[in-house]
């Protein structure tokens, strides 16, 4: 196995070539504007992906995040970013012939009865190729790219250097915790042995539901930075956009039941809700793909998520108050909870609403959130800093990443009968009880 520990050298060269191309595309970008020369959005932006997709590592992530909410960039700039999903430009073979070498020893190829020498996908972390077991099994080999480690600790430290100028300048947020929540979970994502028990946790939780369909890993063709698993055979999501609306109401469905039975029955979420994570079968039944960035929680912040539910569907403010202490926030002032609870509002609006609707509910998907958000942030810089517990950040990112994809299917969904049938029966101990045995059996570290 090659060396690839996270050095300063490694480091610097990552910083240099972020440096570089980024610096590249948005000089061109910025002289064009500057000598008047007409512009073409559509090729900026593909230099952009292009700048983006050869970094690969967390800033492609970023890209990612950016391409999941409808409108939130322009319209050729997110077909640009999309495709950063799934379609990344991916590394040569041969760096794959020597990657594979490095991992499963020099006889590789004898190990599978055919491996396509062109990636199927390729994102930030890995690239993603389609193979053959002996046994005829097709398989989707997911292989790390080099030197990620190193790529991992300089964006972060990037990340870090952003966020404190951001906290000199802003004084909404306070955003120490979300570095640390950031940086623990890229981490996690380069362990594909963790990655493996993701999938084996997964497939434990979603066992009763036909419909969501998780990989099995293919352990003997795996390492810490190979992943071999099943191949899922399915189209991209946003190929179902203008399908009938009771095909699209169907894959939202089990999208729901995707993300929230895992959270409501086992305290765990899967934390990367991009587009390019899933896919649909010809029957409409779903693939979930990806399991790098799974959160787990302590099952009282479950509590505290119904807790607030409750509060805001009641209007009672002390339950309120009890949930944000339950998620680990703390010495808030009245005028904070209410801030707070302007942006809990819009979150759970879907869920509070016992009625068929969409998620945005006839707010045009480029203004959707952006006026709470708005509110809160002014509210926020004259009554904060806040700093959001680490368990919240990626709720609140894969709440809106999820919201992302209902929004593009433009489902019709009584959100708020859904939601309650997932959490009817909860019970702290009996999540509690749930979670400790399927973890211990799928090999999963217990929550934080």
């Amino acid at each position: 196995m090659t060396d690839e520990r996270n050095t300063l050298g490694r480091r610097l060269k990552r910083y240099a070539n972020v440096t570089t191309a980024m610096g590249g595309a948005a000089a061109r970008m910025a002289g064009s504007r500057m000598l008047g020369i007409e512009r073409d959005e559509k090729l900026e932006a593909h230099e952009l992906k292009l700048a983006l997709g050869n970094l690969k590592g967390p800033l492609m992530k970023v890209a990612q995040m950016l391409a999941t909410v409808p409108d939130v960039v322009p319209a050729n700039f997110a077909a640009e970013l999309q495709t950063l999903q799934t379609q990344a430009p991916p590394m040569g073979w041969p760096f794959v012939r020597r990657r594979m070498s490095a991992e499963l020893g020099p006889d590789w190829e004898k190990k599978f009865k055919t491996f396509e020498h062109e990636a199927a996908a390729a994102a930030s972390l890995g690239q993603v190729h389609r193979a053959w077991h002996k046994n005829g099994q097709a398989l989707a080999c997911k292989l790390q790219y080099p030197d990620m480690t190193s790529a991992v600790e300089a964006d972060l430290a990037q990340l870090k250097l952003l966020f404190s100028i951001y906290k000199r300048m802003d004084r909404a947020i306070d955003p120490s915790e979300i570095a640390n929540e950031v940086g623990a979970r890229l981490r996690e994502e380069l362990d594909y042995k963790r990655e493996a028990a993701h999938i084996a946790l997964y497939r434990a939780m979603l066992k009763d539901t036909p419909s969501i369909h998780v990989p099995s890993v293919v352990t003997e063709l795996s390492t810490g930075r190979l992943l071999t698993m099943s191949w899922e055979t399915g189209r991209p999501i946003l190929e179902f956009k203008t399908q009938p609306l009771a095909d699209r109401n169907t894959i939202a469905r089990t999208l729901f039941k995707a993300w929230w039975h895992p959270f409501s029955h086992y305290a765990a979420i899967h934390g990367d809700p991009h587009l390019g994570n899933y896919t649909i079968r010809d029957n409409l039944e779903l693939n979930l793909l990806d399991y790098g960035c799974i959160r787990t929680f302590n099952p009282k912040f479950v509590g505290g998520v119904i807790d607030l539910y409750n509060a805001l569907l009641k209007g009672d403010e002390a339950r309120a108050v009890h949930a944000y202490e339950t998620w680990g926030f703390v010495s808030l002032k009245k005028e904070v909870i209410e801030t707070l609870n302007i942006w809990a509002r819009f979150i759970y609006a879907p869920l509070l609403d016992d009625r068929v609707r969409t998620v945005a509910n006839g707010v045009e998907p480029s203004a959707y959130g952006r006026k709470e958000a708005f509110e809160v942030h002014k509210l926020l810089n004259k009554l904060g800093p806040v700093k959001p517990p680490r368990e919240f950040v990626f709720m609140d990112r894969a709440a809106i990443g999820l919201g992302a994809v209902f929004l593009h299917l433009q489902a019709e969904l009584n959100f708020y009968k859904l939601f309650n049938e997932e959490i009817e029966s909860f019970s702290l101990a009996e999540v509690s009880t749930r979670q400790k045995a399927a973890f211990k059996a799928a090999g999963v570290p217990g929550p934080e």
